[in-house]
């Protein structure tokens, strides 16, 4: 699988398919707080783990920061209810 890149700068975490990444977008709420808004795999590529490999470096990193997490994507808030 491909390795997870993160773009600070377009608050999001890609990984470079053929065609078109996969994304894991996010919105900075405050200094303290960021929003998980959501995540896209191509359709070819679905079913192969991208979209839990971007969760899970996504919510790693906001946590590594000490952020408040919040999730309006729906995918994303199926790894933090388990939590």
């Amino acid at each position: 699988m491909s390795d997870v890149i993160h773009l600070i700068e377009k608050q999001c975490f890609i990984i470079e398919l053929i065609g078109e990444p996969a994304v894991l977008k996010y919105k900075m709420l405050n200094q303290n707080s960021i929003d998980f808004t959501n995540t896209f795999v191509p359709f070819r590529a679905r079913g192969k783990g991208h979209a839990e490999a971007l969760v899970e470096a996504g919510l790693s990193w906001a946590k590594q920061q000490e952020f408040n997490i919040q999730a309006s994507c729906w995918y994303v808030d199926k790894f933090l209810k388990d939590d």
